[in-house]
């Protein structure tokens, strides 16, 4: 059963609750934070709430928006206090402002957060300040100053929201079982941790080449989002601001030295993109020729794209192709627009041109993620499995933790008869899920499959046993 990102949301932020209170007097916890939480224990529950991450209809599965995220994170990253932690992003269809840290470095952001980001520098004072919270083990610290039993609490707090997943009317009984738990007024951020991530984030996006006063900036967003939840639950709401955190941020701000940046161009097209994926596509459509006719919007090129986009929607291909052609005259070549031209000729139902447009936009952008999926769909719904195989064989070395890719592969060798291979595949696409037993379930289908070469067969018996010493090793205690 899919289980919503919502309830691993409210798991994670009802621990994480950042509600304001005093701070009390921590000690320097070093290492005793480590033996509360260490980091493997912390990847521990990283990678269960990335398997529900996987699965999830509340993530947003769309990778030329994953992509952008990804590397607008991983720059930041780079220019942070700690690069040997591994960072996951993903983005949460929710169009609430927002955006959270979870425990192993996974980061949330709602596409309410990118829509409502004026500038690029905004977003990313966003994923700065969550950075802070993870390199700064808060939440560790947070434990070795209570003392809790970490995957005691945490696991009792996911299980009863878990529980109430199925029925709406047990969430009241879960939030009970929280406070019974003693974890929800006793695990706050305190005023100095948020100031830690606000100065965490400001180093980082001032080392990254950011505009600084994105994060003050953002928090004024921040604000005017939070009256339009008044009333949500306090224990929603995971960023509460104060006068005296807004004022302390820009102080900071002041003090540092003023830098003007342009916003990169694939900041403007995802959220066009997302802004033309919202709601019914006439709305969008008339939003878009509205702006456009009246001259209002931060990027031309975007605005026609969204368009585009929302168009295509409506399948009024006459409208795409007039809006692909203004952009190919009028805007920078780009890949998103070499995409969208494909997926056109896709909807079309013109299979040729598909063909020759995935073609020719890979040669031009050969480790495009997007393509690459597009161009192996393309082949997939043509009933060309062969195609999809040499194709994805020859790109995957690109992408080897991808999870899709494993995917396209199974779904090929499928039609292809080759049950070895396709349970392979499908094991393999589960280990990139964090799902060891679908995993070890798909590889032991592969070993029994019986129409492998001697050579496949010993690898599928291999890694089998791999995979099931794996799975051994993760019902030991983590320290």
């Amino acid at each position: 059963m899919k289980l919503k990102l919502t309830i691993i949301t409210l798991a994670i932020a009802s621990v994480l609750h950042l509600s304001y209170v005093h701070a009390n007097e921590l000690p320097e916890l070093g290492d005793v934070s480590a033996t509360v939480m260490s980091p493997l224990q912390e990847q521990a529950i990283a990678e269960q709430i990335l398997r529900e991450v996987a699965v999830s209809p509340d993530v947003l599965q769309d990778v030329e928006v994953s992509d952008y995220l990804q590397a607008l994170g991983s720059r930041l990253v780079e220019n942070g206090p700690d690069k040997r932690q591994k960072f996951y992003f993903f983005v949460v269809r929710d169009l609430s402002i927002n955006a959270f840290a979870m425990p192993g470095g996974v980061i949330g952001v709602h596409t309410g957060l990118i829509l409502g980001a004026n500038t690029e520098s905004e977003l990313a004072g966003v994923l700065g300040h969550e950075i802070g919270h993870v390199t700064q083990r808060h939440l560790a610290r947070i434990l070795a100053s209570q003392k809790y039993d970490t995957f005691k609490n945490i696991a009792g707090l996911a299980l009863a929201l878990l529980l109430s997943r199925s029925n709406p009317q047990l969430a009241t009984g879960a939030f009970t079982t929280v406070s019974a738990l003693g974890i929800q007024n006793r695990l706050d951020y305190t005023r100095e941790h948020e100031r830690e991530a606000d100065r965490i984030g400001l180093q980082i996006l001032d080392s990254g080449g950011f505009d600084v006063r994105g994060m003050p900036s953002f928090f004024q967003i921040m604000q005017r989002g939070t009256r339009f939840e008044g009333s949500a639950p306090s224990f929603l709401r995971t960023h509460p601001l104060t006068s005296e955190r807004i004022a302390d941020v820009t102080n900071r701000v002041e003090s540092m030295q003023y830098r003007q940046v342009t916003d990169s161009i694939e900041f403007h097209l995802v959220r066009a993109k997302l802004r033309a994926s919202n709601g019914v596509p006439e709305s969008a459509i008339t939003l878009f020729e509205q702006n456009i006719r009246e001259r209002r919007f931060n990027n031309e090129m975007a605005e026609h794209y969204g368009l585009a986009i929302a168009q295509l929607r409506k399948n009024a291909f006459a409208q795409v192709e007039k809006e692909l052609a203004w952009l190919r005259k009028n805007a920078s070549a780009h890949v998103m627009i070499e995409t969208l031209a494909a997926r056109l000729e896709v909807a079309k139902n013109n299979p040729q041109q598909a063909d020759k447009q995935y073609a020719a936009a890979l040669a031009r952008y050969p480790d495009n993620r997007a393509l690459i999926y597009g161009y192996a769909e393309h082949y997939l719904a043509i009933k060309q499995p062969d195609k999809v195989v040499k194709l994805v064989l020859a790109k995957q070395g690109l992408y080897p933790d991808d999870a899709h890719f494993y995917d396209l592969l199974a779904k090929a060798y499928s039609m292809q008869n080759k049950s070895l291979l396709s349970h392979q595949a499908q094991s393999e696409a589960h280990y990139r899920k964090y799902d060891l037993a679908r995993a070890i379930e798909q590889m032991d289908l592969a070993a029994k499959a019986n129409d492998g070469d001697f050579y496949q067969q010993s690898i599928v018996e291999a890694r089998l046993k791999q995979l099931r010493l794996m799975a051994a090793d993760e019902k030991k205690p983590k320290s």
